[in-house]
């Protein structure tokens, strides 16, 4: 812009001069006067070379000027112009970004809920679990207990049959070892543990 202008400069100089030296001439011819003393011929040649420097001016410099001034303006538009999208596009990531982050805390608490609920099943099936085996192990011990219980009580028939015996046989000073004695004791005793309250049926 500014190169136009200056190549401009010269022959806009060389037109210029010999109109300049002639006013100066015009002004010298007339004798001047004073301060404030009008000459016309050098206002007349003021006013042209005024309008000839206006002409040249608006033909080879303004309209570049304002060529120049428009390609900024429009420029510095369109600069604002996408600063202006682009911050509406940094608004609508930033609230993309906040939807997504609310959904990621919604499946967090939900895998923690789902969590939650998944341990108390297992804790309430471990539980299950224990408490059945409990009672197994209960029923067995029972069973077991009353096995030993069924065991000692004939094993206590048989000693008491035995002692019975040895007692008969000491009382009437003769061996009772008999199939037949055996099985008259064994009567008797049983016949005693089923009369006795505290005895099993």
């Amino acid at each position: 812009m500014r190169l136009r202008i200056y190549a401009l400069a010269p022959p806009l100089a060389v037109f210029l001069n010999p109109l300049v030296a002639f006013a100066q001439e015009h002004g010298e011819e007339g004798g001047g006067g004073g301060l404030f003393s009008i000459n016309a011929g050098l206002s007349i040649w003021t006013v042209v070379i005024f309008a000839a420097l206006l002409v040249t001016l608006w033909r080879f410099a303004w309209g570049p000027i304002l060529s120049a001034v428009e390609a900024r303006e429009k420029g510095i538009q369109g600069a604002l112009d996408e600063a202006r999208n682009r911050q509406e596009e940094a608004a609508k990531l930033l609230e993309e970004h906040k939807k997504q982050l609310a959904d990621a805390r919604r499946q967090a608490q939900e895998i923690l809920a789902e969590g939650r609920e998944a341990a108390d099943r297992l804790r309430k099936e471990l539980e299950g679990k224990a408490r059945e085996e409990s009672d197994a192990i209960l029923a067995r011990a029972r069973s077991e207990i009353a096995r030993e219980r069924d065991a000692a009580v004939d094993a206590l028939r048989r000693e008491s049959v035995d002692l019975a015996l040895a007692a008969a046989s000491k009382l009437l000073h003769q061996k009772l070892d008999t199939e037949q004695d055996r099985k008259l004791v064994l009567e008797y005793v049983n016949g005693l543990s089923a009369k006795s309250p505290g005895a099993e049926a």
